[in-house]
């Protein structure tokens, strides 16, 4: 069965849409309860956001949803995305709701959810909840309405539960951080966790006023990180996204160090530490240096589909502790169900520390492959995947390239973007290659809004 709301992770669009206003919250809160109340308890929802202004407007449509119905909800504001998946853990609850839109431009604004146990929903929670929507809005008598409370030490809890995660005798003395919060969620909880391990941090990006969120900063714009770190003379930089579920970092020489390059310093980490079994989980973007790195100390290597739900699902039918994305979402289970940035950059503070190496000499041993990734937006990226033209051009692209490259090209699931990623033997003819894809893919459209090249 298809799926009409929700996408990669969650839900998400721009505030004012058919999904992202007051009326609709209400309703998914009250869908949700409804798919919550199988018993005569009552369940308890725990509910956080990111610093966006529209997360205030639609935490009290949510909240109003879930109480009609007879569900209680726990309050944490603004805090970071993991830190929901933790606080429902701990506090025992039915399920864990985010507001936010993760990476996204201010203007957008969305909802994630967690189960009981703190992973993404599964297909079949999603279905029932689209099905509730199809039902009417209601309300339960005034002495059944669920009840709301706020949690006063949320963040307080959260910190402590990072700092757990760095063993006891680990401190960062003499390590000097740049920290990057993107004006996000982790603002407040961040840098208290770096200073409190003992390293000298600087703060960028971390003064939230609603709407700054993610602009020209956090890890989808490491490049004022960069010259921080360059002017600061600092160790490293570390950048995190909206909702710190997302972490990029950058080098003493002013170098960015992505996702899948962190994945490989991680997982070498735990496998000197004798703490690391089983193999790695990546995804179809994932750079095919990183397979080839892994395959050279022997560690296995699978691709998941993209977003880190899929990679948390490969991982448990694997067996497996360890996988992420390029883009910086890495799940460690040892330590959380869900990407956390705080913690993930932990372990790579651990890594140098430990091994008394800088970033860029730990991840020497990692070589990319040449990738071009162009992002084209486009009103309805999944009818031009379709599109017979585009088909026609990526298994041409293929045929040119044979084993000496990939390429994949595929809408998001959280923005109205065609990704187009092609990997070859040099950048020249991966950036040629995408670029002739793209162009053909608005020609099947006739429509260009915008082109823009990741990271």
């Amino acid at each position: 069965m298809s799926k009409k709301f929700f996408g990669t992770d969650g839900i998400r669009g721009r505030v004012g849409d058919d999904l992202i206003n007051p009326d609709f919250f209400l309703k998914l809160g009250s869908s949700v309860g409804n798919t919550l109340r199988t018993s005569d308890r009552r369940p308890l929802v725990v509910l956080g956001k990111d610093t966006r202004n529209s997360g205030y407007m639609l935490e009290s449509a949510l909240e109003a949803g879930f109480s009609a119905v007879g569900v209680d909800v726990a309050l944490l504001g603004p805090i970071p995305t993991p830190a929901v998946a933790y606080m429902t853990r701990t506090m025992r609850g039915d399920m864990g709701v985010v507001i936010s839109a993760s990476h996204n431009p201010f203007d957008d604004n969305g909802v994630k959810f967690f189960d009981a146990e703190a992973n993404k929903l599964g297909d079949e929670m999603e279905q029932l909840i689209e099905r509730q929507l199809n039902t009417p809005l209601s309300s339960i008598s005034a002495s059944n309405l669920g009840h709301v409370f706020r949690v006063d030490d949320a963040r307080g809890r959260y910190i402590e539960f990072c700092k757990g995660t760095v063993d006891s005798r680990i401190r960062f003395d003499g390590l000097k951080v740049v920290l990057d919060c993107a004006n996000g969620a982790t603002y407040a909880v961040a840098p208290p966790v770096y200073r409190e391990l003992g390293a000298d941090v600087t703060t960028i990006s971390a003064d939230p006023d609603g709407s700054n969120i993610n602009e020209n900063c956090g890890s989808m714009h490491p490049e004022h990180l960069c010259e921080k770190v360059l002017e600061m003379n600092a160790d490293v930089g570390i950048a995190l996204d909206g909702d710190g579920d997302r972490v990029i970092m950058v080098g003493s020489e002013g170098e960015i160090v992505d996702g899948d390059e962190l994945l490989y310093v991680i997982a070498l980490s735990m496998q000197l530490r004798s703490r690391f079994s089983g193999g790695v989980v990546g995804t179809e973007m994932s750079n095919g240096g990183l397979q080839q790195a892994f395959e050279d100390i022997g560690i296995p290597f699978e691709r998941a589909k993209v977003g880190d739900r899929h990679v948390v699902e490969l991982m448990r039918d694997k067996g497996w502790i360890l996988g992420g994305e390029s883009s910086g979402h890495i799940v460690g289970l040892d330590w959380s169900t869900t990407g956390d940035g705080i913690v993930s950059s932990l372990q790579v503070l651990v890594a140098m520390i430990m091994q008394n190496r800088s970033l860029s000499d730990l991840t020497s041993g990692m070589t990319k492959i040449p990738q071009e990734m162009i992002n084209v937006t486009v009103k309805d990226p999944g009818t031009v995947v379709a599109h017979p033209d585009v088909i026609k051009s990526i298994r041409d692209v293929e045929g040119r390239l044979g084993k000496d490259g990939r390429v994949l090209v595929r809408p998001s699931g959280t923005e109205p973007l065609l990704r187009v990623m092609v990997e070859g033997k040099n950048s020249t003819d991966a950036r040629l290659y995408a670029e002739r894809i793209v162009s053909v893919a608005l020609a099947a459209v006739n429509t260009e809004i915008g082109i823009s090249r990741s990271q």
